[in-house]
């Protein structure tokens, strides 16, 4: 199996890293539906179907094929084989977690068409991950996020490098007779994060398959649990274990060009295949998306995942400016501001974590910039709010994550402490975002 690897560098450090995190191969080695046996060690058919996909009433997950068999997977997903499965997480018992993330578990693979070393147009595959998102169980339909380098080849002959050949497999179905076509909506390069569809899905209807509840990530803290599930050398959907580094820093990747995200820091083993698969807390809520881990051998299990905060923010900011339209890119709104941090203390949360607090202020406001004669040079940023959003910003990139979550016609709020003639005050500003506001990336 060939693997791609395109590598990457930390913005204070000199360590390398790799950054496709999707295992690149020849398709038709890995969906082979004619091997005679799985890696799980039963029988493979021509033609083979799910009929059914259910909970017993040990909490064991069972799949039934179209030929009668049955498979069962375990006890997974809870114990009450109700729709409403309601698994609680348990510090000391990390497999609740682990079963919640392998219900919005997915395998993606891809293939794309490139050149090979005679100019002849062939076929490169490449298996990475993702999660199921916003389901719609009257259509059997939902989006899925994943990495964009996971559906991305710059060596693609199509225009955007896009695969158009995209299969995604959930938890279980992991064949090639059970692949679900996938569509590309939208992506960005520069959060590294793309969106699929998949339609008229019947596995989907399961009370199974669940969208994940996602976790504030400005609230993750060092030592926090962290369990990617994902799909490891493109091997099947398994879970690793490990813990959050470091909450918060910045790496470059190239992906089509050098860009720069903000990540956490995991130590949670993480190998080709698990791009774009969750990575979950103890409670198995959604902390982040699994994108990158080091090259360097001398160092190990230094792994990467984008924040569930900017996953978020990003999915369904594609999801809005780019479904059932022509546009495939990230529409964000820019306030032309510069800020800057002018203290930074680390302090005791209630809970006993250690957590950091920056003091962001405006260090200068572009006059051709919607925020001209709203916000002023040394305003120091208290809180924003957006329509039923709402933050208190205690780092300096609160203000830019915040800033996808604006569309055309809203009204931001920001509320900033400023220096008047009357002393210190606090000043709530208004901000309409306009169609000049919005960029695209």
């Amino acid at each position: 199996m060939k693997k791609g690897f395109v590598k990457i560098f930390i913005v204070f450090a000199m360590i390398t890293v790799i950054f496709s995190l999707s295992s690149c191969f020849l398709l038709n080695s890995y969906l082979d539906s004619s091997a005679s046996t799985d890696d799980m060690g039963f029988d493979k058919q021509e033609g083979l179907q799910i009929s059914s996909v259910d909970i017993n009433s040990s909490g064991e997950l069972i799949i039934t094929y179209t030929n009668g068999s049955k498979h069962n997977l375990g006890c997974v997903v809870g114990q009450d084989g109700s729709v409403n499965v309601d698994i609680q997480g348990n510090s000391n018992d990390a497999s609740f977690a682990v079963a919640k993330g392998l219900r919005s578990a997915v395998s993606i693979q891809c293939t794309h068409t490139v050149y090979n070393k005679y100019g002849i147009p062939t076929s490169a595959g490449s298996a990475g991950s993702g999660i199921i998102y916003k389901i719609d169980k009257e259509t059997n339909s939902a989006f899925i996020i994943t990495n964009f380098h996971v559906v991305y080849n710059e060596s693609s002959l199509n225009d955007n490098g896009i695969s158009d050949d995209i299969n995604v497999f959930l938890y279980g179905s992991e064949y090639a007779d059970m692949r679900i076509p996938a569509t590309y909506v939208g992506g960005s390069n520069n959060y590294d994060i793309a969106v699929l569809r998949v339609d008229n899905c019947e596995y989907l209807n399961s009370n199974v398959f669940i969208e994940p509840v996602f976790a504030d990530s400005n609230k993750t803290y060092a030592g926090q649990s962290a369990i990617a599930v994902g799909n490891p050398d493109g091997a099947g959907i398994s879970a690793s274990y490990g813990v959050v580094s470091v909450y918060s820093e910045r790496i470059t990747l190239n992906i089509g060009g050098a860009v720069s995200l903000r990540v956490m820091r995991i130590d949670t083993p993480v190998n080709s295949g698990n791009s774009g698969g969750g990575l979950y807390n103890e409670k198995g809520e959604l902390i982040g998306i699994v994108n990158a881990k080091t090259s360097d051998t001398s160092l190990e299990n230094i792994g990467y995942a984008i924040p569930s905060n900017i996953v978020k923010a990003v999915a369904d900011n594609i999801i809005d400016h780019c479904y059932g339209t022509d546009l495939e890119r990230v529409q964000r709104a820019l306030l032309n501001i510069t800020v800057g941090i002018s203290a930074s203390n680390a302090y005791l949360t209630e809970d006993g974590h250690v957590m950091v607090k920056e003091t962001v202020f405006v260090s200068e406001v572009n006059k051709d910039g919607i925020a001209y004669g709203k916000l002023k040079k040394n305003d120091i940023l208290i809180s924003a709010k957006l329509n039923d959003k709402e933050i208190e910003i205690t780092q300096q990139y609160e203000i830019i994550d915040f800033l996808l979550n604006a569309r055309v016609g809203d009204t931001l709020y920001i509320t900033v402490e400023r220096q008047t003639t009357q002393g210190v005050e606090n000043i709530t500003v208004e901000i309409p975002i306009t169609k000049d506001a919005i960029n695209e990336y």
